[in-house]
């Protein structure tokens, strides 16, 4: 919803449009910025890039895979079936995936890994903030989210009382168990760093704090 001086209303269709491109761009960018400086992604992400790693397939593919998961973890959670809901969420995985990979190899063309460390840890840094940016904008417009991203909305409203902090770390639960499988299996992790921790202590509270400061205007449409 859109806090005007008479009270709230319904984004308009250019608006919600705006919203949803906007957001998706930046989870985009920011994704790839972190896979690309491997200094440590979000949780889902490095779970993501370490199933690619250890069997050879694309992070893009994965991410799809993984996606598809989180819709089944959502009906579970809401018992449910929401038809529009999953359309949606299979939309946009559609389109994450593949952005995530092309902007990727985008960072990596432009020789991300070639910059001296201090810059590719301030790099992978400012792509978590753009993914908590990001996943602030869509979970507030809830038009179409990213499955993940629907997760961590309905653990945070229906379950933890608004919580997005506790709803964020039980959320990377699963993606943790998955990191420390992989490497126990196979004695090596990738894409798990400085970024990593950030994204697992503070990605909550980033994106709490996107809520009051990017686009205030825009309220949770629940």
């Amino acid at each position: 919803m859109i806090k005007t001086p008479n009270g709230l209303r319904k984004p308009t269709l250019f608006e919600a449009i705006f919203y949803f491109v906007l957001s998706l761009l930046l989870n985009a960018i920011g994704n790839g910025l972190t896979v690309a400086a491997n200094m440590g992604s979000s949780m889902w992400t490095a779970s993501a890039a370490n199933m690619a790693e250890a069997f050879n397939f694309q992070i893009a593919w994965v991410l799809v895979v993984y996606g598809a998961s989180q819709i089944l973890i959502n009906i579970a959670l809401t018992r449910q079936v929401d038809l529009p809901r999953i359309f949606g969420n299979l939309l946009f995985i559609s389109c994450f995936g593949p952005f995530v990979g092309i902007f990727k190899q985008l960072f990596l063309s432009l020789g991300i890994t070639s910059l001296a460390l201090p810059f590719v840890v301030g790099l992978d840094l400012l792509g978590i903030v753009l993914v908590a940016v990001a996943v602030s904008v869509y979970q507030r417009l809830n038009l179409i989210l990213h499955p993940g991203d629907e997760m961590t909305n309905i653990l945070r409203f229906q379950y933890f009382k608004g919580d997005a902090k506790l709803a964020q770390w039980t959320n990377f639960a699963i993606p943790a168990v998955v990191i420390v499988a992989i490497g126990l299996l196979y004695h090596q992790i990738v894409a798990v760093n400085i970024g990593t921790a950030v994204a697992l202590f503070f990605q909550g509270t980033l994106i709490s704090s996107a809520d009051r400061l990017i686009f205030p205007k825009l309220t949770h449409r629940l």
